[in-house]
């Protein structure tokens, strides 16, 4: 069994509910294979932090732990944005107070930047209930050590306010990281599960902050030169799913559209990027991915139509109607009539949204991709001339895959002027997929050319988008009591509105649209470009 590293912790953090944690213990996944009983302890821990969250800023912890009858000051980084490590020092300390003099590690003290122990100040303390007990997966060589935590408490504030903890953490401590994700699955199959991207500090500095989930956009991914294919593809999934999972809980809430605007992001640059290492994914595993990202896709699709169709194509028209004069009452009545109709069925879509991300199924995928990333499952095909390139560097891949997804791009506009609606929103999907191409590999060449060429893609992008979401909308009124619910007598008339609003601006937008598609054609491509691609 490989070691874990002394200042790393590999870890999967999964969200239970307190009264699924006896069972989880009691499960035949630990019970088989526990090396020794389970201990229980009450594990105390305050973080420090400067007034103006220095260390937060820079995505540090320090915190210093009450363990019987001693305390332990930790340092940890934040887990990795395509992956299930971070780092962590530790040491012995003499009190319930940081002491800086005793760390001596060159990447920890990088971490926490300059800092004197004056400007610390206790942020907030978590108190768990800590059970742990060990397992061994698999045997000899093969075998992996893992210690399990099954956590309850809150994270609370010096002013008495709290947040609860209820989760089951799978900490490495030799082996493959897949087992983490073998005995998680297991796991779920004895008590519901989620998987949990956020970290008690990061709880406890939302709780302190007052503020409340956020949506947030995918982080910049970074390759280097010898990163290899199949290393590309291990941290581009890892990218994407870290994308979903991070997004999941302002989705839950639905009070941020962004949410599942984010979430649906997420799922798009998946599938684009299976989509784009087609070549190298054996045909089974691709279709359980494509499957899986479709039936996931199609639960939020319907929430983020409504919330489009809410916030930016129904309310600045009823804006302007509530604004002017001279439209009479009852333009302004019905157009109130059908957003109260668009908000009942926005609500349901909700619904089914939560349904899907509070679901088996949905914990199952993830836990399932994970293993896959680390498994690296798609090595599970015959040795061929294709399949070798998956240890060969993806400098020498990604000029061929970027040239590929322009050439799609190119021929899905041809004749962009004349282009019908259904044809248009091709294309639009075609430079998505380019453009997640790019996002993919840009740290792979010279930032500003990528930038430049991004920032024209997304601008033309962007355009087609608008021409879309106004078709959507039509599609959505049409659609809007199919569920039995009784029409308001003046909804059609206000659908008519909106329609007739949005259909005149995107006319008056035509030549803009021309225009900006040139600007794509003429853009200056960042990657080489082979002399056969033209």
């Amino acid at each position: 069994m490989a070691e874990a590293d002394n200042n790393r912790e590999t870890e999967l953090k999964l969200a239970a509910r307190p009264e699924d944690l006896e069972v989880l213990r009691a499960a035949p996944a630990i019970a088989a294979r526990a090396t020794g009983p389970a201990a229980t302890r009450t594990l105390e821990s305050t973080y420090y932090d400067t007034e103006d969250r220095r260390l937060s800023d820079r995505r540090a912890t320090l915190r210093v732990r009450r363990t019987g009858d001693g305390f332990v000051q930790t340092v940890k980084s934040a887990p990795d944005g395509d992956g299930l490590g971070r780092g962590e020092w530790e040491c012995a300390v003499t009190g319930a107070e940081p002491d800086l003099t005793l760390i001596t590690d060159e990447e920890a003290l990088d971490l926490l930047g300059p800092l004197g122990e004056s400007e610390l100040r206790p942020v907030f303390t978590s108190v768990i209930e800590r059970t742990t007990v060990d397992v061994t997966l698999g045997e000899g060589d093969d075998s992996s050590w893992i210690e399990i935590a099954f956590d309850r408490g809150e994270v609370r504030l010096p002013d008495g306010s709290a947040t609860p903890v209820s989760e089951v953490e799978l900490e490495l401590k030799s082996g493959s990281p897949a087992a983490l994700y073998d005995l998680a699955l297991e796991l779920a199959k004895a008590a519901p599960l989620r998987l949990e991207t956020r970290t008690k500090a990061a709880r406890g500095y939302a709780l302190a902050s007052g503020e409340a989930d956020k949506a947030v956009k995918a982080d910049k991914l970074v390759l280097d030169a010898g990163t290899t294919v199949e290393g590309a593809v291990a941290r581009i999934v890892r990218a994407c799913v870290a994308h979903l999972a991070a997004n999941e809980a302002v989705t839950l809430l639905g009070e941020d559209p962004e949410g599942v605007h984010q979430m649906r992001v997420a799922l798009r640059r998946l599938r684009s990027a299976i989509a784009l290492f087609r070549p190298f994914v054996p045909t089974p595993q691709y279709l359980w991915l494509v499957g899986e990202i479709k039936w996931l896709a199609g639960s939020l699709g319907p929430a983020r139509d409504w919330d489009v169709f809410a916030t930016e194509l129904l309310a600045p028209v009823r804006d302007a109607f509530h604004r002017a004069d001279g439209h009479g009452r009852s333009a302004v009545e019905d157009i109130d009539a059908l957003a109260a109709a668009a908000e009942a069925r926005r609500l349901r879509a909700y619904e089914t949204v939560r349904a899907a991300v509070g679901s088996d199924r949905y914990t199952a995928f993830l836990l399932g991709l994970g293993a896959w990333v680390e498994k690296r499952g798609w090595r599970d095909q015959p040795v061929s001339e294709e399949s070798i390139r998956l240890f060969g560097p993806v400098t020498g891949l990604a000029d061929h895959l970027l040239n590929k997804r322009h050439k799609k791009a190119k021929r899905a506009g041809h004749g962009f002027a004349h282009l019908p609606v259904a044809q248009r929103h091709q294309l639009r999907i075609a430079l998505k997929k380019l453009r997640y191409a790019a996002e993919f590999f840009r740290s792979l060449y010279d930032d500003k050319p990528v930038r430049r060429y991004l920032n024209e893609l997304s601008a033309f992008q962007d355009s087609l988008g608008h021409l879309n979401d106004v078709a959507t909308a039509t599609r959505l009124l049409h659609e809007l009591h199919e569920d039995g619910s009784r029409s308001a007598p003046g909804e059609p008339r206000a659908a008519g509105i909106v329609i007739g609003w949005h259909a005149r601006g995107v006319s008056d937008t035509e030549a803009d649209l021309v225009a900006l598609w040139h600007d794509f054609l003429d853009a200056k491509r960042f990657w080489s470009k082979p002399d056969a691609e033209e």
